[in-house]
């Protein structure tokens, strides 16, 4: 079994960065650990495969005031089931 996260520095339209916020916040795995009131964002997400990271990451660029992401880190660990 693996484990992604990645973080992203996103850039929303200042008078919608609540919005933003609040629907990246809905989105499972994710948190936003920090905001500018300029609207940037450091977004965290985490899941069990680079997919379904990616997949969000999607989202989180087509999501109305998002004005640019970029993926600024990503790591994968493989977990162990022990027995």
């Amino acid at each position: 079994m693996s484990y992604h996260v990645s973080s992203l520095a996103v850039h929303a339209a200042a008078d919608q960065l609540e919005q933003v916020k609040a629907a990246i916040e809905q989105m499972e795995g994710a948190e936003v650990p920090g905001t500018s009131e300029v609207g940037k964002l450091v977004v965290v997400i985490e899941g069990d495969s680079r997919n379904s990271l990616a997949d969000r990451f999607e989202e989180i660029k087509q999501l109305p005031g998002v004005l640019a992401a970029t993926l600024v880190f990503h790591q994968m660990d493989e977990q162990v089931e022990l027995d």
